[in-house]
């Protein structure tokens, strides 16, 4: 995807299948595809927070000084709630966790009432049919998709 004045834009698709996703095969792509729009063109990439992702970050800085590397904020903030929210027991996150559970409370009342209503075909349907949201599952390893829910309640 490419951001730019007027509107998002999508520039190309690689299928990975059966490549290692290393920070090699990752930098290559990106340089490919900065070359293509043109290094002049390009300020920034933004990717998670995996380390194959960040070394491909270190690796496009060091050869086109002009654009930098920078993880993704929604991957960032996914993995500090899911921290907070879910450390329950832990000394580190004690303060944090006292002042945040009630967000763990909400997601857990929410996903109850959401698996009463998907779990039976008649409620789904009286749901479906008063409603133009879908309920979707939640990613175990998604926190941030749990806002989306409770935003769709």
């Amino acid at each position: 995807m490419a951001i730019t004045k007027s509107e998002p834009m999508f520039l190309k698709s690689i299928d990975g299948s059966g490549e290692i996703k290393d920070k090699e095969f990752i930098a290559t792509h990106m340089r490919h595809t900065i070359i293509k729009v043109g290094p002049n063109n390009v300020v920034q990439i933004i990717i998670d927070n995996a380390v194959a992702c960040k070394a491909t970050g270190i690796l496009i800085e060091l050869e086109f000084p002009s654009i930098y590397w920078t993880s993704c904020v929604v991957h960032t903030l996914n993995f500090a709630l899911k921290n907070i929210c879910a450390a329950k027991n832990t000394e580190r996150n004690s303060d944090a966790y006292e002042q945040c559970f009630w967000i763990s409370q909400i997601v857990d009342d929410t996903t109850f009432i959401k698996n009463f209503i998907v779990r039976n075909f008649i409620r789904l349907l009286i749901f479906n049919t008063f409603n133009s949201l879908k309920l979707f599952s939640i990613a175990p390893t998604r926190f941030v998709s749990t806002i989306v829910m409770l935003k769709r309640f």
